[in-house]
């Protein structure tokens, strides 16, 4: 499993213990002091507040666990969680105080009062746990929108160094990432959103032998980035509340793009294309590619072996080391030889080069 950026299982797990096993313990003293005859109280009552206090508690962690997409940020996450939290419990129980309470019956009845008093911490420490959890878990669920909005100013999160390079799933299964990587020339942390393992994922199940071996191909590939200690790879969990109802990858990674002001690096042209009119910035690996490619100029030679017959009559069509198409004019008779060659031009695409040649009869 490769390595999650902000995987929340664990210490949103240490959470929830700890809220339990604090609303066990609000549960044993609301026992002991209803369920108490000194008190004025009852077994009954005693076990009617011990079980009310758990099955509120339970509910309140079934709620939090149903909605999913959840993660841990950074600890002033949790910081101002545990501040709004208090806050708003110390707010919400001073409002609901005269509500529940006939504090002029306690001033006239002082045997009555402690019982009263008790009553009114427990309610206290109740709605200020519960207001604390809420928020911390609110908080670390929204850490891609967690921001300060003040009227007419928005102060958002802003990411040091190098900008992250958010891999497309072409851009994985291509594999060209990894080989890249090993030359030590990217310094760049290397995101994988979350929608982007589940359509490899899905690829690597398909009944299609095609998609299937593209898929397994681009696990291959990410875990050797993974293993890789010249680069840092990193799973994004959440997504964006503008990601809502979106199903298409592409416009996913644009919208995460913007979000966490990183690049796009993909081979996908209409990617590139649409990412660039919203203003995402794009590392096209087709183009880095071309643009590492040794530069032909017209007039050089070099030999080639003619490996098939081009679209024009008599044209032969050979292949760099790199890949790059070479056009052999009158080339077709040496289908399957090694000719010498004379560059006549280039021609840059947004797919790759393709050099024009012709054969050069004096050296062949």
């Amino acid at each position: 499993m490769v390595k999650a950026w902000n995987s929340g299982f664990l210490p949103l797990g240490l959470l929830r213990a700890f809220f339990g096993a604090g609303m066990i313990a609000l549960a044993m003293i609301a026992y002991q002091h209803f369920g108490s005859a000194e008190q004025g109280g009852s077994t009954k009552s005693g076990y009617t507040a011990f079980l009310t206090i758990i099955f509120i508690g339970l509910i309140v962690i079934l709620f939090d666990t149903l909605l999913r997409n959840k993660q841990i940020t950074t600890i002033s996450a949790v910081y101002f969680g545990l501040l709004m939290g208090l806050l708003l419990g110390s707010i919400f129980s001073t409002i609901m105080d005269p509500f529940l309470f006939d504090w002029e019956s306690v001033q006239k009845n002082t045997d009555f009062a402690s019982r009263i008093i008790v009553q009114r911490n427990l309610l206290r420490a109740f709605s200020t746990a519960i207001c604390i959890y809420i928020c911390i878990s609110t908080l670390l669920q929204t850490k891609d929108e967690f921001r300060f909005i003040i009227p007419y100013i928005e102060f958002s999160k802003q990411v040091k160094g190098s900008k992250p390079f958010i891999l497309d799933t072409s851009a994985i299964i291509d594999g060209r990432i990894a080989d890249l990587c090993e030359t030590k020339i990217l310094d760049n942390r290397l995101i994988v959103p979350r929608f982007v393992l589940k359509e490899l994922h899905a690829l690597s199940d398909s009944a299609d032998k095609l998609k299937r071996n593209r898929g397994r191909r681009g696990l291959d590939i990410l875990k050797s980035l993974q293993t890789n200690n010249k680069v840092e790879l990193q799973v994004h969990e959440g997504e964006p509340t503008e990601m809502k109802g979106i199903t298409q990858v592409d416009e996913k990674l644009v919208i995460l793009a913007k979000n966490i002001g990183g690049k796009v690096v993909t081979n996908d042209f209409n990617l590139n294309k649409i990412a660039q009119l919203q203003g995402v910035e794009v590392v096209n690996l087709n183009e880095v590619s071309n643009a590492l490619k040794p530069i032909v100029l017209p007039g050089e030679h070099f030999f080639i072996k003619i490996a098939k017959q081009g679209d024009q009559i008599g044209q032969g069509v050979g292949y760099l080391e790199d890949g790059t198409m070479v056009v052999v004019d009158q080339g077709r008779q040496y289908i399957g030889q090694d000719v010498n060659v004379q560059v006549t031009s280039a021609l840059q695409t947004p797919s790759g080069r393709m050099i024009f040649a012709k054969v050069d009869n004096q050296t062949t």
